[in-house]
């Protein structure tokens, strides 16, 4: 064989070398060595033109492997390449699929990447970030990092290697979410050589370094197997140790050991095919020009297969088939942790001795697990329970009212509407246990059901109570603000109607919101966060919601619609906060119910939309302002009714100005309510009145001095009576015009009028037929004539004037009474009794 030199790696002269031992020397039937991969690449190039084959022990450069153009290279020891497979079966013990490379700009590892490239093709796993770099590789370790590159498969020299870790150590690309795997051929200590030539100190790198995979071909095998030359692998050890001495060491010794038995085995093979094929040949003949010699130790050589110290000398292709061993940086020195056999394909990991930074190996990636924020079901149960006591409750006042529907407060208060407002309060209790189920009670189709049915749901309920509230309020409304009308009959089912009316719109609003743009479950998702419990992934929070295209468009419609609403109950609270009937009026309370929801909404609106990446505060404020809004409204409305009720049922049904009789007509019992709302219309007519009455009282009075006048005149001078009757007589008619004004009722007749219908003024001054014979003047006017009339006709005037202020009434007997036993005070028969509502 001819042997190149060791250390000959000088272009000239290793080729000079090598072409004055083919010219010069004796035939050679094989060539042993190559180093350099420079020297060796040219003259395996050339060594098919004297059909010689090459075996080289140390020249691992992937370019060799190309078989057209070096056809008649064979090395023992694994090329740069033979990590690819090793590499790849790690990768898939760890179900790593997506890596990325970082590669120093020269021939060599470009050529290791590139193999990488095409071994990890098809193999289901990904090379997502590819970066390489000449001097400084900060920038590509910071794309790396950019592109969540957590398994980094490294391509560099000792040197860059320094540089490499420290710009990890800067960018925080080390620990429990990296893995950094790279050559493993450095020398013991290889960092210290560098250290100082970077900007990183010692303990940052080698903190970066911590857990570093390092994968190379195995200098000797681990079995305890007996190779070739009768030695176990260990054994070879220990003598080549004894022999080298203090020499230095080359870890390619054992395949340069392996190689000569190859070379060995090659010939042996060789010799046999030729002896059983032909006889008349031997290896001695070859030269450099017999072809058919050349092509016999080719294959001779590619079919040897045998134990070494290497392992199992297997060649494909020219390649080596040999082991593969991974070491693993820990505690500043490298650890054999397994070992892949090419022939085998198989990975050995060594007793777990891989330790890893975290509890588990690291992810290929943020592992990024979408976890839905969802309701916490303590505050579920929790809103559920005040909303179930909510209901419970209206459900209270419910029985509560339809039981007393026939007592007069609650008959003047509309019991229907009532029943109405309950029902639109317990519809809004009820959205809330819609509001309250997401994703983790239901599922998405359920939940974009749920969508449309809470929305109609809680719009519904809303126009339910308001709208009947109003209704009722408009009824009191109409009555009492049209001063004009004689009477009218609201009944329930035209309020009925007009909820019903409301209702529609709500309907319309919500069937076009619904056919044209209906509401569908969207997915927000939030930016990552680290996992609580500290595991290698990252939460990335999601949330549902209800949304359609034209969102806030139909939002506006539905809040501007309700807003309306809402006015317009305003409107009608303040035009009828004067009437002072409690059962009839709940303006004072409907102000307050609208004060009390509209503030509640705007804010619980503007706080919820604030909220709404976290479900929780949003659900709760939710459900607190439509449980706030839903209580307050009903007990606004029937609390005051029912304290009422419980106390003192009469005075609510009476004005707090005038006292209502007790004897009115009951109409039947459909429109009682309505009868009963018509005669405290009059009522409000006769709070307009009182100032008239007023007037006409203050005239009554001065008329009354006026009698009192003409009787003292009378009883002294009797010659007044002429007086009397052409100056006073008007006045009387004044009496009775005033009489007749306070009296309503068309079919009463004052006792005064009744008496001058009967005696009218003409015949004061005619004859009693009895009496033809007498003087009429002096019949008439005589004293005792005067005083039997005036004790006659006065107390008639005073029965007369004095009910329409208030005083006597016309059954009384005398105007003389004691104050205690004043008409004001005593009951009268119904018949004779005036009504100062006029009716």
């Amino acid at each position: 064989c001819l042997p190149l030199s060791f250390f000959q790696c000088d272009n000239a002269k290793g080729l000079k070398a090598f072409y004055d031992a083919i010219k010069y020397g004796p035939n050679h039937l094989m060539v042993f060595g190559g180093v350099c991969a420079t020297v060796t690449s040219i003259i395996a190039e050339s060594l098919k033109g004297w059909n010689l084959v090459q075996l080289s022990f140390a020249a691992t450069t992937p370019e060799l492997a190309d078989k057209k153009k070096y056809p008649y290279f064979f090395r023992t020891v694994p090329s740069d390449n033979a990590v690819n497979p090793a590499i790849l079966k790690l990768l898939k013990h760890y179900h790593w699929k997506r890596v990325g490379t970082l590669t120093q700009d020269v021939q060599r590892f470009s050529e290791v990447r590139n193999d990488l490239t095409g071994v990890l093709y098809g193999e289901d796993i990904e090379i997502s970030d590819t970066e390489s770099f000449s001097n400084d590789p900060c920038t590509s370790v910071k794309k790396l990092k950019g592109n969540d590159v957590r398994i980094i498969l490294g391509q560099f020299d000792e040197e860059m290697a320094v540089k490499v870790f420290c710009c990890a150590y800067d960018e925080e690309m080390y620990g429990s979410k990296y893995q950094w795997i790279i050559p493993g051929w450095y020398e013991n200590l290889w960092w210290e050589s560098w250290i100082n030539s970077s900007q990183c100190l010692s303990k940052n790198l080698l903190a970066a370094m911590e857990g570093y995979i390092g994968v190379d071909f195995e200098p000797l095998s681990s079995k305890t197997n007996k190779t070739i030359s009768g030695r176990t692998p260990q054994q070879y050890e220990r003598e080549y140790n004894a022999k080298r001495g203090d020499g230095q060491s080359s870890k390619f010794h054992g395949y340069a050991y392996d190689g000569i038995w190859v070379i060995a085995r090659t010939l042996q093979r060789a010799m046999n095919y030729l002896n059983s094929t032909n006889k008349h040949q031997k290896i001695e003949d070859f030269n450099y020009t017999n072809h058919k010699l050349g092509k016999i130790f080719l294959n001779a050589m590619n079919e040897t297969r045998f134990f070494g110290v290497t392992g199992e000398v297997v060649f494909r292709n020219g390649e080596r088939m040999g082991t593969i061993k991974f070491t693993q940086f820990q505690e500043q020195k490298e650890v054999k942790v397994g070992e892949y056999n090419a022939v085998d394909d198989k990975l050995v990991i060594i007793n777990n001795s891989i330790r890893f930074q975290g509890l588990e190996p690291p992810k290929d990636k943020t592992i990024i697990q979408e976890e839905l924020r969802k309701i916490s079901l303590p505050l579920y149960s929790i809103l559920s329970a005040l909303t179930i006591l909510g209901m419970i409750m209206a459900s209270a006042f419910l029985f509560f009212n339809i039981k007393n529907r026939n007592q007069k407060l609650i008959k003047m208060s509309s019991p229907y509407m009532n029943n109405l407002i309950i029902l639109g309060g317990m519809l809004s209790y009820a959205s809330i246990f819609l509001f309250g189920l997401d994703g983790s009670f239901v599922s998405e189709k359920t939940f974009e059901t749920l969508c449309t049915v809470r929305t109609w749901i809680l719009t519904v309920g809303y126009t339910t109570a308001f709208g009947a509230m109003f209704a009722k309020t408009w009824r009191v409304h109409a009555i009492f603000k049209n001063v004009k009308m004689k009477k009218k009959i609201i009944k329930d089912q035209k309020l009925l109607g007009i909820v019903g009316g409301m209702l529609l719109i709500d309907l319309c609003i919500l069937i076009c919101w619904q056919v044209v743009d209906p509401l569908r479950r969207t997915v927000e998702k939030y930016n990552m966060e680290p996992d609580p419990a500290g595991r290698d992934i990252s939460i990335r929070p999601i949330l549902e919601h209800c949304e359609n295209t034209h969102m806030t468009i139909w939002l506006g419609i539905v809040y501007a619609y309700k807003g309306l609403l809402m006015l317009f109950g305003c409107f009608l609270a303040w035009e009828t906060r004067n009437v002072s009937i409690p059962a009839l009026n709940d303006s004072k309370y409907i102000g307050m119910s609208v004060y009390n929801v509209g503030i509640m909404c705007i804010i619980g609106a503007a706080v919820s939309f604030l909220t709404r990446d976290q479900p929780n505060v949003q659900f709760c404020i939710v459900a607190l302002v439509i449980i706030f809004c839903s209580t307050i409204t009903l007990c606004l409305v029937f609390v005051p009714k029912l304290i009422t009720l419980r106390t003192n049922p009469d005075a609510a049904t009476q004005n707090r100005r005038f006292q209502f009789t007790q004897n009115q007509k009951k109409e039947d019992s459909k429109t009682s309510t309505s009868v009963t709302s018509v005669n405290q219309a009059s009522t409000s007519r006769l709070e307009g009145l009182q100032s008239e009455n007023h007037r006409l009282r203050m005239k009554i009075t001065e008329l009354d001095k006026d009698l009192e006048e003409v009787t003292m005149q009378l009883q002294d001078t009797p010659e007044k009576t002429t007086y009397i009757k052409q100056n006073h007589y008007q006045d009387l008619n004044d009496i009775l015009s005033i009489r007749n004004f306070t009296d309503g009722k068309d079919g009463e007749k004052a006792i005064l009028k009744n008496h001058l219908d009967q005696n009218p003024p003409a015949q004061w001054g005619s004859s009693d037929p009895s009496r033809t014979s007498k003087d009429p003047i002096e019949d008439i006017n005589s004293p005792e004539h005067i005083q039997r009339r005036l004790s006659l006709q006065l107390p008639i005037l005073h029965h007369a004037y004095l009910p329409s202020i208030g005083g006597v009434d016309a059954s009384c007997a005398s105007p003389c009474v004691s104050p205690s036993a004043s008409p004001r005070h005593r009951h009268v028969p119904p018949s004779f009794r005036v009504m100062v509502s006029g009716l």
